[in-house]
């Protein structure tokens, strides 16, 4: 809706962490397999795991996530990486697949490995296979590796960040992926052009107020179409895609119009209007709070990565950013907080009353962006 260009599915992605997986083990088996004793069936598993690593999704991703079910089921959590798991034994269930349980574990464990419910302190060898595709110790790992590339690409936004160098110099030191020294700035490039990407894609403000609608059209169409409940059921949650806005949008039934409306003001582009961030009344605006950062919250994430001098030293250790460059940021996290309101006529009067909020609070209007004129004017 934002980008047009932006179409393409998690089918490519997952693809893209198949090949990718497959090609970062291959490089670390050809200058140390011998060494780390890594074997066929070590590949296999962990390009089974890149492809399969987010079938857990449900529609719209890590909306339906974050925002849609917790509250259908206030405040439930649940994970697409929990849900993955559960999609690949169904999957093999289902298809009869002819995969020993020891090699399913692993495959499972692989992409679960950056969650909460993630970890690698029970494995007693090869724990850096399970860095490959989604890792939870640093955050380097060939699932940012493409969605950073892809998306920037498919936005017709540019990208610095170049994985494959990487991908050449990584080294197994410890059980663990380690990087050269000189590398530090293009791991930082990584996590700065993921902020980069949330803050002008993943989060631009039209973005959000067309989330923040199709959230509105699925709480209403809920309780009729059943839709938050497939998540207890593989079998029906396979089903659920980003087609459900359509299901709606075509239906003609009376329990579907509040929803059918929302999805048809999306379609006119009679969106909800940004403000600058309090409330009037409670059903008439919806408050859209962002967290930016480099994957760490408010900590720097390149000082859980280890790093080493060169090929022939066997010194592992992490740097800190003053020892790079003085430019690097001090802060590792922006939070930005959007008000929209759901009625055109209160876009005024909202904007208004925030901008005395602030005078009182903060003693000035602290916003940069402040609500235009001509937006208050049409809606007069």
């Amino acid at each position: 809706m934002v980008y047009p260009g932006a179409v393409h599915s998690r089918f490519e992605h997952s693809l893209g962490v198949y090949w990718l997986a497959g090609k970062a083990v291959d490089t670390i088996k050809t200058c140390q397999g011998l060494e780390l004793g890594i074997e066929r069936s070590d590949i296999k598993l962990v390009k089974l795991a890149g492809l399969l690593h987010d079938v857990g999704h449900g529609p719209f991703s890590h909306m339906f996530e974050k925002e849609f079910l917790p509250r259908v089921f206030n405040g439930f959590t649940w994970s697409h990486e929990d849900m993955s798991v559960k999609m690949v034994d169904h999957i093999v269930d289902e298809h009869n697949i002819d995969i020993d349980s020891d090699s399913l574990t692993k495959v499972k464990q692989m992409i679960i490995a950056s969650s909460e419910h993630g970890s690698t302190e029970n494995m007693k060898e090869k724990k850096f296979l399970y860095d490959i595709v989604a890792n939870g110790r640093n955050g380097i790992d060939v699932d940012k590796f493409d969605y950073i590339v892809r998306d920037s690409r498919a936005c017709g936004l540019g990208c610095n960040f170049h994985f494959e160098r990487l991908m050449e110099s990584m080294q197994v030191m410890g059980d663990e992926i380690c990087y050269r020294a000189k590398d530090y700035l293009t791991i930082h490039k990584l996590f700065a052009t993921r902020a980069d990407l949330h803050r002008t894609v993943y989060t631009h403000a039209k973005v959000k107020a067309i989330e923040l609608m199709v959230i509105d059209a699925l709480l209403k169409a809920n309780d009729s179409l059943d839709i938050a409940s497939s998540i207890h059921q593989p079998a029906e949650f396979w089903k659920l895609d980003d087609t459900i806005l359509k299901i709606i949008e075509i239906s003609n039934t009376q329990e579907l119009k509040e929803a059918r409306d929302i999805i048809q003001r999306i379609r006119r582009r009679e969106l909800y209007q940004k403000m600058g961030g309090v409330t009037l009344e409670e059903e008439d605006i919806v408050v859209s709070n962002v967290k930016i950062d480099l994957t760490r919250g408010r900590n720097n994430p390149l000082q859980s990565i280890k790093f080493f001098k060169d090929y022939e030293s066997d010194e592992v250790f992490s740097i800190q950013d003053d020892r790079i460059s003085h430019l690097l940021p001090a802060f590792y996290q922006d939070m930005i907080v959007r008000v929209y309101s759901k009625k055109p006529e209160l876009v005024e009067a909202v904007s208004e009353a925030f901008e005395n909020f602030q005078l009182k609070t903060y003693g000035k209007k602290a916003q940069v962006h402040s609500t235009p004129d001509s937006k208050k004017q049409r809606r007069r």
